[in-house]
């Protein structure tokens, strides 16, 4: 068979990812401050986006969806129209954080005298002081206890292996070691840290350490409490025989020693500003609606109030421009069209997401954490005819505000759990809550195994092995029959 060369024509169809289409694809992962970051991004590198004035935003409603029932009969729809990028999702890395932008700052805490409201607005609790940090603490300390020297110049160096309970959480050899002197130095400036440094327990390498330290300021280290705290891991299972075989002690003692260890303080660091958990703001709220149903919208401040400067356009296009600049504010002007519309699709399809999981969580709802049903991403996917990939990036950092709580968009997708009489299949998580109520009503001398609970959830219609339960349980730090027995003998002797 000869070879020859032939020129042939042929057409087929696919998906080009353009940069704006998968920036689009990637803006719905974005949580609140990472959205917020992005356009002010956006704004810095285009002089024709600004920020929506607070009246206006107030003016114009966000996106709301139609009220959701209580029965499943009628359908419940979001926007009529989402996007391609939308539409046939990415399947792309579902964790790709490479180009996520960075977090913006998070809102202003009390005393840092920021103004953080795009109107100049502050709260009065922006001038309040704030309680000191663990970390300028501990360096107060280290100058009133250690004299100007190379002491104090280790003392500090210590602090910075504080974590946030007050621990020293890297070890006297390697400090040493980076810092080109001998181990017992460092030894002996920590022990005298642990000795002069308020609260009692700061430097401490481990938790006996700590309440070790807390004790002798007392004077109450005697040899028992030695023994005790060598044994913490006995004494957390409440196993007072083995204590008593080696203290020595009768149980009216190790009870007396038991309550005041139990007034000491596992976390001394905790009593300093650690710049806490941000506030969390909602990007979807639920409330009542009027016919019985759920009103779905979403929240206005998690919304960036973002424009085109249309006057500002006309004043530059109405000057002398030379090409490069015509080009450069024709790029601006069809970027900042892109963001306004792709802002306007992520908001729809996140309520049409949040508009879905609402329909199908109302006996959540309604009734607690009792009515959670079972749910997935794709049953949700196919329910409004998105892709997989799609609700899960809507989902990804998203919160949603119901008259229960604020909870992550994720914590409603639970898997199944069989039911033993074949009806209805049970979320995980309902399942879990009961498993807490069964364990939370025991009582002296009625405390279930794992497989009496299994036994009781299957005569309530859930068919859940003893592994099953166990698992559940641990998941929860709830601790085993045995350990929740010797917890009630300990509270019946101590009372």
């Amino acid at each position: 068979m000869a070879l020859s060369a032939r020129l042939q024509m042929r057409q087929t169809q696919s998906l080009v990812m353009t940069p704006q289409l998968l920036q689009s694809i990637r803006l719905l992962q974005y949580s609140h401050l990472e959205l917020q970051s992005f356009v002010e991004t956006e704004m810095e590198r285009n002089p024709l986006l600004s920020y929506e004035p607070a009246n206006a935003a107030a003016a114009a409603e966000p996106p709301v969806a139609p009220p959701v029932p209580h029965t499943s009969e009628r359908p419940v729809t979001g926007a009529e129209s989402d996007g391609a990028a939308y539409e046939s999702g990415f399947t792309g890395r579902e964790d790709d954080t490479a180009t996520r932008p960075t977090s913006a700052p998070a809102p202003a805490m009390r005393g840092d005298g920021r103004i953080f409201a795009a109107d100049s607005d502050f709260s009065i609790d922006d001038l309040a002081e704030r309680r000191p940090s663990l970390h300028a603490h501990a360096l107060n300390e280290v100058a009133d206890a250690l004299a100007p020297g190379i002491e104090r110049k280790l003392g500090e160096a210590l602090v910075e292996h504080l974590d946030e309970n007050g621990y020293l959480w890297r070890a006297t050899d390697i400090v040493a070691a980076e810092l080109g002197v001998d181990v017992a130095t460092v030894e002996d400036v920590l022990a005298r840290l642990q000795r002069e440094a308020t609260p009692a327990g700061l430097f401490a390498r481990d938790l006996s350490e700590c309440l070790a330290i807390q004790l002798q300021r007392k004077d109450r280290f005697d040899p028992v409490m030695r023994t005790i705290l060598a044994n913490l891991d006995l004494l957390a299972r409440r196993d007072f025989a083995q204590l008593r075989r080696l203290t020595g002690e009768d149980e009216s003692g190790l009870m007396e020693i038991l309550s005041e260890i139990r007034g000491l303080d596992p976390k001394p660091g905790h009593a300093f500003d650690h710049h806490g958990p941000e506030a969390i703001i909602p990007d979807v709220l639920v409330t009542a609606a009027t016919d019985g149903g759920w009103q779905v919208e979403l929240n206005p401040e998690a919304l960036p109030r973002v424009l085109v400067d249309n006057d500002y356009l006309k004043i530059v296009r109405g000057g002398r421009l030379s090409d490069e600049d015509r080009s450069f504010i024709g790029e601006c002007h069809q970027s900042a069209n892109w963001l306004i519309r792709s802002l306007d699709q992520r908001a729809k399809t996140i309520v049409k997401v949040a508009s879905e999981i609402v329909r199908r969580q109302d006996g959540f709802l309604t009734r607690g954490i009792g009515g959670l049903r079972p749910m997935t991403l794709m049953s949700v996917a196919e329910a409004i005819g998105m892709h997989e990939s799609t609700v899960s990036r809507v989902t990804a950092s998203k919160f949603i505000s119901t008259p229960r709580g604020t909870f992550d968009m994720r914590f409603f997708f639970t898997v199944a759990i069989a039911s033993a009489n074949g009806g209805d299949a049970h979320s995980a998580e309902s399942v879990k809550h009961r498993i807490k109520l069964l364990i939370d009503a025991e009582s002296q001398g009625k405390v279930m195994s794992d497989d009496d609970i299994a036994a009781v959830l299957r005569d309530e219609g859930i068919d859940l092995a003893r592994r099953t339960v166990a698992k559940y349980r641990e998941a929860q730090g709830i601790p085993s029959s045995i350990q929740r027995r010797r917890e009630m003998n300990a509270r019946r002797l101590a009372s």
